[in-house]
Formats: C-alpha cells, sequence, structure tokens
C-alpha cells in the first residue's frame, strides 16, 4: 500500500468535494421568492386532481367494477 498517493488521491478528492460544496451554496444562497407567472411547463406540471378517466361512477358502474376485481 503506497500511503503517499492515497494521501494525494483523498487530497484530490476533497478538492473536488470543497468545489461542489461551494457551488451548492452559492446556488442556495442565490434562490429568491421569483415574482411573475410560472411558466406554462412548470404549472401544468403541478395540476391537481382526479386522473383522466376517473370520473365518478354510479353505483351499478361501482358493482360491476367490485364483480370484475374479485
Amino acid at each position: 500500500m503506497d500511503v503517499t498517493r492515497t494521501l494525494n488521491e483523498l487530497r484530490q478528492e476533497r478538492a473536488q468535494l470543497e468545489a461542489v460544496i461551494m457551488s451548492l451554496e452559492r446556488l442556495a444562497s442565490g434562490r429568491g421568492r421569483r415574482r411573475g407567472r410560472p411558466p406554462t411547463w412548470m404549472s401544468e406540471a403541478k395540476k391537481r386532481g382526479r386522473p383522466p378517466g376517473s370520473k365518478n361512477k354510479t353505483a351499478p358502474q361501482k358493482a360491476a367494477l367490485a364483480a370484475q376485481a374479485v
């Protein structure tokens, strides 16, 4: 086992980790509340409600679905 080589590799990894941490800290500090309307693609991703095809079912439809499940 070459100790000096291992130490050099660990120092390189530490330098890379420090660079990543610094960039993440810069990203986190630069994020503030945005003003204005969000883009269309973002508002479409947040739509709420039922998925398509899951409308309110009547009693006979529920019974038929229950019979199929058994």
